[in-house]
């Protein structure tokens, strides 16, 4: 497994998902990411505000599962993303009653406590943007219907934002964000019996 994730960037044993189920572990991560792959623990600290000290146990546990190397620098010690240049590391879902599953679950757990907080503490400052082209806080619950054409588009626009913002680098007068999202099929429960297709109704916010 470690094999097939250095040649392509995917991750999907379970063990090694398992070991990302903390929010700190996934900041770590897509800092690293963030940082273009490699990162001292100096730059880590800074990114996220947090001491030092206490990343050293989390990057320890991410390199014994496989998903960070350690590498000594003449003038610091890096960890680096076991993925390969260009490529971003990604999970791999294996729905049903699967051990994968429930790793990816307690991922997707950390992930949301990470959005709760990172909207929380925008929400908090009164300088954040809410509103016009520079807008950069926003919640929304999107519900609709999408045929298989749809769902090419959503996931184009998805795959479009995720090289947006992952092939950014700091520059004067940017800002760091955090973009979240969930999009998960819904079982249509309002559909009446014998009925064999829906109306496509206009798209609304919950």
């Amino acid at each position: 497994m470690a094999r097939k994730m250095k040649s392509t960037g995917i991750v999907e044993d379970a063990k090694q998902i398992a070991v990302l189920s903390t929010p700190i572990r996934i900041e770590l991560v897509t800092a690293i990411q963030a940082l273009g792959g490699a990162a001292t623990v100096a730059e880590l600290a800074a990114q996220l505000g947090r001491a030092a000290d206490g990343l050293y146990y989390h990057l320890r546990a991410l390199t014994r599962g496989g998903l960070l190397e350690e590498v000594a620098e003449p003038d610091a010690r890096r960890y680096r993303l076991i993925t390969p240049p260009g490529e971003r590391m990604r999970l791999r879902y294996q729905p049903g009653a699967t051990a994968n599953a429930r790793a990816v679950s307690k991922v997707a757990a950390g992930m949301s406590r990470l959005a709760q907080r990172d909207f929380q503490r925008a929400l908090a400052n009164p300088d954040t943007v809410v509103e016009g082209p520079a807008r950069e806080l926003w919640v929304a619950r999107l519900r609709g219907w999408a045929d298989a054409d749809d769902l090419v588009e959503v996931n184009r626009l998805l795959g479009r934002l995720a090289d947006l913002l992952l092939s950014s680098r700091p520059a004067s007068g940017g800002k760091l964000v955090a973009l979240h999202w969930l999009l998960a099929p819904l079982d249509a429960q309002s559909l009446r019996r014998g009925d064999t297709a829906a109306p496509k109704p206009r798209r609304r916010r919950d």
